[in-house]
């Protein structure tokens, strides 16, 4: 009796221990405080503004990458409302194109619309972080799921933006994206570099 009193002990603990690993060490622990003050400062409607270039890649439930990107981007600001629409190329031949409009409040926070979300995002911009939650419908050549996801977006000192999003279903991560997004005359700056040597 006392083996299996100690069993069931040790997998209720197991199973706490990893809820408080998940919530306190995890990329989902993040919050926007963490990145309150630090520089540079990231302000939407100045690093995402105007023709900007992104890549990357999208990691499976194994951990694999599962695709791979390029994706040409626009952002227009009219005070503190914006559109960016995105033109993905994926290395299976797939195009998908989306247009985002954003809102940014006073006080930081974001709302996000998009015709494939479910409801509307929310986000928060503070010191050199971004996040954005919100719930994406895939399309039907994908499943047509819809996913949990979350977007954490870091500015670099030299402009370049690092993305970082995970998508979930039912609590379980089954994709990641990274990816890098820099205004697109330092992309092409960058290309020109690489072509000439």
């Amino acid at each position: 009796m006392d083996v299996l009193l100690y069993v069931a002990l040790g997998a209720v603990l197991t199973l706490a221990g990893s809820a408080l690993v998940r919530r306190v060490w995890s990329f989902r622990a993040q919050t926007p405080d963490d990145y309150a003050g630090q520089e540079p400062a990231f302000d939407i409607r100045r690093h995402l503004d105007g023709a900007l270039a992104c890549e990357g890649v999208i990691y499976g439930p194994t951990g694999r990458v599962s695709a791979r990107f390029v994706a040409q981007m626009h952002a227009t600001w009219d005070g503190d409302r914006g559109v960016m629409t995105e033109h993905f190329r994926y290395d299976s031949g797939a195009v998908q194109d989306r247009a985002w409009e954003l809102t940014l409040r006073p006080d930081g926070t974001i709302r996000a619309e998009a015709e494939d979300l479910v409801g509307t995002g929310t986000g928060m911009q503070k010191g050199a972080g971004v996040m954005l939650r919100y719930r994406i419908r895939l399309p039907e050549s994908s499943g047509g799921h819809v996913l949990d996801t979350v977007d954490w977006m870091y500015l670099m000192e030299n402009g370049t933006i690092i993305n970082r999003s995970e998508f979930r279903k039912f609590g379980l991560k089954v994709a990641e994206l990274v990816a890098t997004m820099r205004p697109a005359e330092a992309a092409d700056a960058g290309s020109d570099r690489v072509a000439a040597e």
